[in-house]
């Protein structure tokens, strides 16, 4: 479990520590400015994340995955416990109340699913091509994404779903698999998009359906697009450098009219009070934590090593996107917290876990051939 003497300490990745206590210190004055009574909440996250990345950055990555069917198993458990018992919030089911904190099982999800195929890509390293042993995969991947689905939670399941490509890329696809796969795959979405806008499809809920209609013709759905509307324009108030840093600005806040600013569109109070160039400042933040895990993928001691951190920055990567694709109403508004700066326990803790694991990945170099 601790194998300190194949621990290369000198390796310890502060700088990653740093950058991201940065961000969720960004992320706490964020919230106080949306939810003054809110943020001490946060800052205990803080403390709490630091904790459990710096605990997890000392448990060997090879046990941690050797329960990889125990993780995979409990996160089923959590999921299907959230369709019996869960707690439901803004239309959605998504939660379990734990009295002290409501746990949001889909957020440890994406880290969870990570460890399990980063285990089993490398455990059947050899059959990563073979029809039948992707399917399998694909089936195993099917079923807690479609569970998440179903609380409505689509921006979680479409981020566990590009997080897989990834790691199936990279656990070695064939170029002769991968271009089949795209040739059927680019029409199908195209098709598939199509239905959606249908009146007669139903894989997608009406309120699920409106959000996708609203960003083809916004005019026709002012209401579902009233969120995203004033968060654009929150946003652009802020400027250059933001009402904060503005001398003279009036204390009036255009946020104050965007529905959980607090959580899934921070990005609009962070635009407001920072302005563009402190806007820019927290996407090179996110930028350097996405590059230290891919650097992290690269120097890793194994394939294990290397897919969890692939897996680890594509969610970071696509969950910034998206959630800042949403807040500037580049994509449909579908709910998803942007890491370390949305409240929320659930997303910082398993954000925090994730930095832990890419800690530990690093602390252990490749071995020096003879």
């Amino acid at each position: 479990m601790f194998k300190f003497k194949n621990y290369d300490f000198k390796r310890y990745n502060i700088s990653l520590l740093i950058v991201v206590t940065v961000l969720i210190s960004i992320g706490v004055f964020l919230i106080k400015q949306v939810k003054p009574d809110d943020y001490k909440k946060q800052i205990l996250g803080l403390i709490g994340g630091l904790a459990i990345a710096g605990i997890v950055s000392l448990i060997d990555y090879h046990f941690i995955c050797k329960l990889y069917i125990v993780l995979y198993l409990i996160n089923l458990v959590l999921l299907v416990l959230v369709k019996l018992i869960g707690v439901e919030y803004y239309n959605a089911q998504r939660w379990l109340d734990l009295k002290f904190f409501d746990l949001q099982p889909s957020e440890l999800t994406k880290i969870i699913l990570i460890i399990f195929f980063a285990k089993l890509f490398t455990m059947f390293e050899h059959r990563i091509n073979n029809a039948i042993f992707l399917l399998i995969a694909i089936i195993l991947m099917a079923i807690p994404t479609f569970l998440i689905l179903t609380q409505t939670d689509l921006s979680t399941s479409i981020v566990l779903m590009m997080v897989f490509v990834m790691l199936v890329f990279a656990a070695g696809l064939h170029w002769k698999i991968i271009l089949p796969i795209i040739a059927v795959g680019i029409p199908s979405i195209i098709g598939l998009f199509w239905y959606v806008q249908q009146d007669y499809q139903v894989l997608l809920s009406d309120n699920q359906q409106q959000r996708i209609l609203s960003i083809l013709n916004q005019e026709a759905y002012p209401g579902t697009m009233y969120q995203q509307d004033n968060s654009i324009q929150a946003i652009g108030s802020g400027q250059l450098i933001g009402k904060l840093f503005a001398d003279g600005e009036s204390s009036i806040r255009g946020y104050k009219h965007v529905p959980i600013a607090e959580s899934d569109f921070i990005f609009s109070v962070a635009g407001e009070e920072f302005g563009f160039i402190g806007s820019l400042f927290i996407l090179l933040l996110f930028a350097f934590i996405i590059y230290k895990c891919l650097s992290t993928a690269r120097i890793a001691s194994d394939r294990m090593g290397t897919l969890i951190a692939i897996g680890l920055s594509s969610m970071f990567a696509f969950q910034v996107f998206v959630n800042i694709g949403v807040v500037t109403s580049l994509l449909p508004n579908t709910g998803i917290p942007l890491p370390f700066l949305s409240q929320g326990l659930s997303s910082l803790i398993s954000s925090m876990a994730a930095i832990g694991l890419i800690l530990n990945i690093r602390l252990q170099p490749k071995k020096s051939k003879r």
